[in-house]
């Protein structure tokens, strides 16, 4: 497996005393499940801390840490069988790598009640996730949109960008 962080963005959401705020994570968190748990561990926020993984415009990862509550999702099970961070995440889920004969289809795997308490439930997202000609930044704007901080999440994309 090869190292997901040259073509990957790592990003925090976090809410705190009512407004929506965002950073750019180190890149070194792409692809390091564990990692990417313990930075968002130090994140303030109200509603805990919100990490997206772009990988490549391929798949994403979001996580969101509030306490001990560790909640994920990864958008296409599938790319565990080339992508490190992606791999980390299904063995953590405990469910199976795919195999060969399953390279086919694309389906997503964890918590797909991740943003329930925010208003976003799983037929939001999962219409966002059943939108397989989106890329990976497509389908995080749309979640970040249905979440009500495009804006911010807009402006730490742009960040990382540089």
């Amino acid at each position: 497996m090869g190292r997901d962080s040259a073509d990957s963005m790592a990003l925090v959401i976090f809410r705190e005393d009512g407004v929506w705020q965002s950073g750019v994570l180190p890149e070194k968190v792409a692809d390091d499940l564990d990692g990417l748990i313990g930075v968002l561990r130090q994140q303030p926020g109200e509603v805990g801390a919100i990490g997206f993984v772009n990988v490549a415009d391929e798949f994403f990862v979001a996580v969101r840490v509030r306490g001990e509550d560790v909640k994920m999702l990864l958008s296409d099970v599938t790319a565990a069988v080339a992508w490190d961070l992606a791999r980390q995440v299904v063995e953590r889920l405990g469910i199976d790598t795919p195999g060969d004969d399953d390279l086919e289809d694309v389906w997503p795997a964890g918590d797909m009640s991740i943003f329930l308490d925010l208003g976003f439930d799983e037929m939001e997202l999962g219409a966002v996730l059943a939108d397989l000609d989106a890329y990976a930044d497509e389908m995080l704007l749309a979640i970040a949109a249905g979440l009500g901080f495009s804006d911010v999440y807009d402006r730490a994309v742009e960040a990382a960008a540089h």
